[in-house]
């Protein structure tokens, strides 16, 4: 499965860095036109895949995961080659918006992950897991930079499919799940209906937050990524622009690397919403300089710094869910999860690009490490509200 999700995450960053510069192959756009396209570009495909991720989780429940994980890799390497014979704006607007039913890859690996595995090792078991995506997202966008500077963007989509196609080939012939069977006396139920697994999430407030704190997560982290190749080039100039934007990509994806198993692990050992906190606190505060920088390896260094804040997020976030999600229910809990997370990834690329568009590249920086600093305050308040004075109400109540 490492292999797998290496494979999918690099597949699908290769083509980040040169999104908004394939757009501007199409035709003689304005600055204004190309960064609020690549937003919308960009931001498209999660649209489906909010849609479909619960109904994907739900199935996964019921039928189990291998299944789900292979259609999703054909349905992702069909959308990418296919965007390699894109030749206007719309067409590849709504190749990414197909793309968008099978995005549930990575997600789904998790969630396959999640319920084969012990909680007391969750953490650090889904940061080794994502480390496999981290790799692949590090080494993507750098590869794909050189492919399209060597060979131009529309051939790079169609190499990029093949290694997709690889994915599902590993997981058809090298991944095995064992399908949970309950007992009849088993305490906890087979199935849950789509309601009683609404209401478990709902009557958790915490788990409730969490949730919630992706979209804000995913918001942040996605407003900069269609337009930072235009902002690249804005600091440092049009030489082997490619090349030097999955520089910036990947050296994100570095900083993942190296603490997303570390993070799970300290999450294992000490709560994981107290590394969720921060973590929030820590990606705000370095996302703002950003604004300020002057030069490509200022960019780089806030990047990496970025990505080690960022890396123990999804790891600790799933691992959370985990712990508080009934067994039979958790791919659809994780399933609503990856909608929210998809959610902010619908709304980010929107965002930033009408900011860069109306306001400039600054305005992303300073509205992003507002979103996090936010979502950093809004789990401190949910996770002191359920530690402290939940504790406090039930001791005088036992008084």
């Amino acid at each position: 499965m490492w292999f797998a999700n290496f494979f999918i995450a690099g597949s699908i960053t290769m083509v980040l860095p040169f999104i908004s510069l394939y757009i501007e192959e199409f035709g003689n756009f304005t600055d204004s036109y190309v960064q609020t396209w690549s937003g919308w570009i960009f931001g498209i495909t999660f649209v489906t895949a909010f849609i479909f991720s619960p109904i994907w989780g739900r199935i996964g429940d019921k039928y189990g995961r291998k299944k789900i994980l292979i259609i999703s890799a054909a349905g992702l390497g069909l959308s990418v080659l296919l965007m390699g014979f894109a030749s206007s704006v719309w067409e590849l607007f709504l190749l990414r918006l197909f793309m968008g039913i099978f995005t549930g890859f990575i997600p789904m690996s998790q969630a396959m992950i999640s319920t084969q595995t012990p909680r007391r090792i969750a953490g650090q078991v889904l940061g080794t897991l994502q480390t496999g995506s981290i790799t692949g997202a590090l080494m993507g966008p750098l590869l794909g930079g050189v492919l399209a500077d060597a060979f131009g963007y529309a051939s790079t989509f169609k190499w990029i499919s093949i290694t997709i196609f690889l994915s599902g080939i590993i997981v058809l012939f090298g991944v095995r799940e064992i399908l949970i069977q309950f007992s009849d006396d088993n305490q906890e139920q087979v199935s849950y209906s789509t309601k009683e697994v609404l209401m478990h999430i709902i009557r958790n407030p915490v788990l409730l937050v969490v949730m919630l704190i992706s979209t804000l997560v995913q918001i942040a982290h996605f407003s900069i990524q269609p337009i930072l190749s235009l902002y690249v080039a804005e600091i440092h100039g049009p030489a082997s622009i490619a090349f030097y934007s999955g520089m910036a990509f990947s050296a994100a994806g570095l900083g993942n690397l190296l603490m997303a198993k570390r993070w799970g692990r300290l999450g294992d050992r000490i709560g994981y919403t107290k590394i969720m906190i921060f973590l929030l606190f820590m990606a705000g505060i370095v996302y703002l300089p950003g604004a300020f920088v002057t030069n490509i390896w200022q960019l780089v260094v806030l990047r990496f710094l970025l990505g080690i804040s960022i890396g123990g997020l999804v790891p600790v976030r799933v691992a959370y869910i985990r712990q508080e999600a009934p067994l039979s229910m958790q791919g659809e809990v994780l399933g609503y999860n990856t909608s929210l997370r998809f959610l902010g990834n619908i709304i980010g690329p929107a965002l930033g690009g009408m900011l860069a568009g109306f306001f400039g590249f600054s305005a992303v920086f300073f509205v992003t490490s507002g979103l996090l600093l936010i979502g950093g305050v809004i789990m401190l308040g949910a996770w002191y509200k359920h530690e402290y004075e939940g504790k406090r109400t039930h001791s005088l109540s036992s008084s």
